[in-house]
């Protein structure tokens, strides 16, 4: 499961719409999801570097995190609910709870 340009683009939008929401700052995402603030930065911007794991991970603690709120999550498009199942079989998915 590969992204293209318009994918990761998109994707990152939606990351970075949900982190927005959440309330959260960089330093407590990165506390939740067990990453570096590099490896946060990498996720959200969905750059060369980043692993689509990662993304994953971040959407979820994101999308809990805007619920935990009291606010409605931006929808993800990219990383739907429809490509979960797709994406653990592609690569080391893990669910943050």
């Amino acid at each position: 499961m590969s992204l293209n340009r318009f994918q990761k683009k998109q994707n990152s939008r939606e990351l970075n719409a949900n982190f927005e929401l959440s309330g959260l700052t960089l330093e407590e995402l990165a506390d939740r999801t067990g990453f570096s603030t590099d490896r946060l930065e990498a996720a959200l911007s969905v750059v060369r570097t980043y692993d689509p794991a990662d993304c994953w991970l971040v959407r979820d603690v994101l999308e809990q995190a805007v619920i935990d709120a009291g606010k409605t999550p931006v929808p993800f498009t990219v990383l739907s609910e429809d490509k979960r199942s797709s994406a653990e079989m592609w690569f080391a998915y893990r669910r943050p709870w």
